[in-house]
Order: structure tokens, then C-alpha cells, then sequence
């Protein structure tokens, strides 16, 4: 190569790379979210659950008056897959946003109490990337809360008794794997719906170094919500509630699927997610980081 060339390529510009995006920080949390023993006894209770209902029901059948009980509960001696969905009815007003309330309310205010929020931000690691990825380690315990009661209740469902034919709400029959299709969208659905309550807890952490506090506030906030919603006075605010549409899942298992219910839940739950993920970034990126 001439000294003219060798001039050329030695002035020529840099190829600039494109950075790469690492998922070690986000893989790091997710490890730590499930690795956690408190949040795996959660699971665990969770999945008892269903083997609780589907053994109950075995051992002693309640008699078909429709006058107590969840919805599906009189149709599970009939198919197994009821069981799941009995299951999720049972686990949502209380045990699914304590679940929840948990790990959203530990994501920022545990780093904070343990000491670890300002070595994280100094590794460096942004803030917003911080909060985002704390987020993403809640929706992943939403999902996967909301699956193991439904993958469990289908075992246990399809072990204990009948499968086939699943009829729907609205009284038409579809295959046991149409079934299960519905069953899928119905967890994803609940799953989504728990997204609004986690943007709540995470807004929450983050005003706190108190995890504990944080998990309590978020807790109670959840089960004020549905008191709210009960309260026929309240009828005005009931639709500005977090949880006025966690349980109108029902339109899923309608032939067609009624999407009316359903399209306001989920733009209520992506309203709070907005509001609450803004409300939290706002926090996150003022705060005085001292511990």
C-alpha cells in the first residue's frame, strides 16, 4: 500500500457501530423476582388453589342452585377446564393484587432499604432504564401469577374430572381446545388488568424506603378500589376505578366475544399505567438518592 493510501484510510471516519442493547440488567431482575422465597411461596399459595376447589368439589359436589358461589363453580363437575376458571374468579379479588402488591411494592423501595438503589445508579444505569426495568420484573410476576392458576386448574381440572365440549356463557359449545384458547385470553386479560395495579405499587415504591410500607399501601389501595366499586352512591366514580373492570373477563367466554367491557378495561388499565408509570418516572428521576 502507497504512503498516499495508507494516508487515506488512516483520515477516513470511523464506522460507527450500532450500541448494543444488553438484557443482563433485565435478566438480572427477573432472576431476583422469581429467585425471591417470598414471591415463590406466593406462587406456591396461588397454585394451591385450584387443587383446593377441584378436591373440594370432588369429595363433596355442591348442589346445582346457582344461588352461591362463583359463576363457573356448579359447571366444574361437568369439565375440568371450570376449574381454572373458578379458580382465577376466586383468586382475583384478594389474593392476585396481594401478590402483586408484593413484588411492585418491593421493586424501588427494597433496592432503597437494602442499601443497593445507589450503587445500581452509579454502575451507571439510568434512571429511567431503572424504573422501566423494575416494571418489566412486575408484568412478568403478573403473567406469570395469572398462569399458574390457570395451568394448574387445568390439570388438576382434566385429572379430577370430565373434559370436553366447553360451553360458553352465552350457551353455545366450541371444542376443549377452543376452550382453552378462551382460557388463555382470559389470563392474559386478568394479567393485564394486574399491570394497572403494579404501574400503583411502583409509583409507590418510589416514595418510599420502606418495603414493607410500600407493599401495605399498595394492598390497601387495591382493596379500597373494589369497596369503592360496591358502594351504589359511588355509581359515578365506580368506572374511574383501577379495578371497576377486573372482572368483565366474562365477555370472553361469549360466542362472539363481547369486547365492549373488555376494550374499557384495558384502556383503563393503560391510563394508569401512564399516569402512575409518569407519576413514578417523575419521582425516580428527582429523587435524592442518598442509600
Amino acid at each position: 500500500m502507497s504512503a498516499a493510501e495508507m494516508s487515506a484510510v488512516a483520515t477516513a471516519p470511523a464506522v460507527r457501530r450500532p450500541p448494543v442493547v444488553s438484557t443482563r440488567f433485565l435478566r438480572s431482575e427477573l432472576g431476583m423476582v422469581f429467585r425471591r422465597r417470598r414471591n415463590l411461596a406466593i406462587l406456591a399459595v396461588l397454585a394451591a388453589i385450584p387443587i383446593v376447589i377441584a378436591i373440594a368439589i370432588k369429595v363433596t359436589a355442591p348442589p346445582n342452585d346457582g344461588t352461591d358461589g362463583p359463576p363457573f363453580l356448579f359447571s366444574i363437575t361437568g369439565n375440568g377446564i371450570f376449574v381454572a376458571l373458578t379458580a382465577l374468579t376466586v383468586v382475583l379479588p384478594l389474593f392476585l393484587p396481594l401478590a402483586v402488591a408484593v413484588v411492585a411494592g418491593e421493586s424501588v423501595a427494597g433496592e432503597a432499604s437494602l442499601g443497593t438503589l445507589r450503587y445500581l445508579l452509579v454502575v451507571p444505569v439510568s434512571r429511567t432504564r431503572l424504573l422501566a426495568v423494575k416494571y418489566a420484573g412486575a408484568l412478568a410476576y403478573c403473567l406469570a401469577a395469572a398462569f399458574v392458576v390457570a395451568v394448574v386448574g387445568t390439570l388438576i381440572g382434566a385429572l379430577l374430572f370430565p373434559i370436553g365440549p366447553v360451553t360458553l356463557l352465552s350457551g353455545t359449545q366450541v371444542s376443549y381446545g377452543a376452550g382453552l384458547a378462551r382460557l388463555l385470553l382470559v389470563a392474559l386479560y386478568i394479567a393485564a388488568m394486574m399491570a394497572g395495579l403494579a404501574a400503583i405499587g411502583l409509583f409507590v415504591s418510589t416514595l418510599t424506603e420502606s418495603a414493607i410500607a410500600a407493599m401495605a399501601t399498595t394492598a390497601v389501595l387495591a382493596v379500597l378500589s373494589q369497596v369503592l366499586n360496591q358502594v351504589p352512591q359511588l355509581d359515578w366514580l365506580a368506572p374511574w376505578l383501577f379495578s371497576h373492570y377486573w372482572l368483565d373477563y366474562g365477555d370472553l367466554l361469549r360466542d362472539p366475544i363481547a369486547t365492549g367491557a373488555v376494550t374499557k378495561g384495558l384502556a383503563a388499565t393503560a391510563a394508569y399505567v401512564l399516569i402512575f408509570g409518569s407519576l413514578a418516572w417523575s419521582r425516580i428521576t428527582t429523587k435524592d438518592v442518598s442509600s
